[in-house]
């Protein structure tokens, strides 16, 4: 599949390139990591003085209303570099907020790198399943009331306000009866408990008890939110495929680079043919991956939802099935070192290890492509 970018498309890969070349190279991101905060306010204000935050927000609300192929770009070069920053929740929160409408000075606010947003939509129950929701929000007068939990909320603690999914109505896994909410994060009842994930990224666990809300914390229409979260939640599965054709193209290369100059037996172990096949073999998943990423990328701002459910359902799909092969075989070929902590193919493979769990896994997702109208199985 042939894809060429625009000339403003190349300036942004471009910049983010000598950013990261610069500023954020693999042993600047595991001191990052290791720090109390788990993130970095420099790389943060890099980020929005590199137009990155204002690039998915509407030119209404100071951004550059950038469309899924620009963000293609962007969080591919964010996956290349593993970069830990909440860039990726929060992006993923001012979209819930552009579907709903509405709620333009948080806009404003994520353009001017001012707010950092985060999104609680799983539950301990939930698995993949977002339908499957517990928390509740009743009424408290003119406004709401909130209560439940929400479980591993990538970034939940750095966020200043939270997309939040909650039943106002309907049974446990009702597609009715759903409203998101923007809850700001230090709202009286609001209990976090932070950590570190298994990718390095920093998470949260939350508790809402008795968290009161005015009318216009509702995102889109009370009790009708079930289209906007999947709509949003396709989104976010097309930014976790760019992240990861980004880490696995990193990955890639690496793995090549270390084939040509691991001796064994007096020449580059990539000289055995057997090591040779394991390479086109990863070649062939990358490829694979980067057409289904393209794909998704031209797909989800399309006005067929039904397409672009299946589209993401897909790519989601095909690009976990690949980041799992090329991380296991990144692995192997780099013998016992490709599990230490001090090498760089670790970190790729957990990161594309958590990105295939989030917001659905492999199995979901196939499982959500089948499921689609117009799906046959083979005679």
């Amino acid at each position: 599949m042939h894809f060429n970018l625009n000339e403003e498309q190349v300036q942004f890969a471009d910049a983010l390139k000598r950013w990261i070349g610069r500023d954020y190279s693999f042993e600047q991101r595991r001191a990052i990591i290791a720090s109390p905060e788990g993130t970095s306010s420099q790389a943060w204000a890099r980020l929005v003085e590199l137009g990155m935050t204002a690039l998915p927000v509407p030119q209404e609300q100071g951004g550059f209303s950038g469309g899924a192929t620009d963000m293609f770009v962007v969080m591919r070069e964010l996956g290349r570099a593993l970069v830990v920053e909440p860039y990726l929740a929060t992006v993923l929160g001012a979209q819930f907020l552009k579907l709903g409408g509405g709620h333009g000075a948080l806009l404003e606010a994520v353009a001017t790198g001012e707010l950092k947003m985060a999104c609680a939509l799983g539950e301990r129950q939930s698995r993949h399943d977002l339908r499957d929701i517990l928390t509740r929000a009743e009424r408290d007068g003119a406004g709401w009331r909130l209560d439940g939990e929400k479980n591993v909320v990538i970034h939940g603690a750095e966020a200043g306000v939270l997309v939040v999914s909650a039943r106002t109505g309907g049974a446990q896994r009702d597609e009715d009866g759903i409203t998101l909410f923007a809850v700001p994060a230090d709202a009286p009842g609001l209990r976090q408990t932070a950590y570190r994930g298994l990718d390095g990224l920093r998470a949260a666990d939350l508790r809402f008890d008795g968290v009161v809300l005015p009318p216009d914390a509702v995102i889109g229409q009370a009790g009708n939110g079930w289209e906007l979260l999947e709509h949003g939640a396709d989104y976010g599965a097309g930014l976790l495929c760019f992240e990861a054709l980004g880490a696995m193209e990193a990955l890639f290369d690496a793995t090549l680079e270390y084939l040509k100059t691991r001796q064994q037996f007096g020449v580059p172990i990539g000289k055995f043919q057997a090591l040779q096949h394991r390479m086109a073999d990863m070649y062939i998943h990358l490829e694979q991956a980067r057409s289904m990423a393209l794909l998704v990328a031209v797909k989800l701002d399309g006005a067929d939802a039904a397409e672009r459910r299946q589209v993401a359902a897909a790519a989601k799909y095909r690009v976990g099935e690949a980041a799992r092969f090329i991380g296991q075989q990144a692995v192997q070929l780099h013998g016992g070192m490709g599990v230490t902590d001090e090498l760089a193919a670790s970190h790729y493979f957990k990161r594309l290890t958590t990105i295939d769990l989030t917001l659905g896994d492999r199995d979901h997702h196939l499982a959500r492509f089948m499921a689609q109208p117009g799906f046959q199985r083979a005679p």
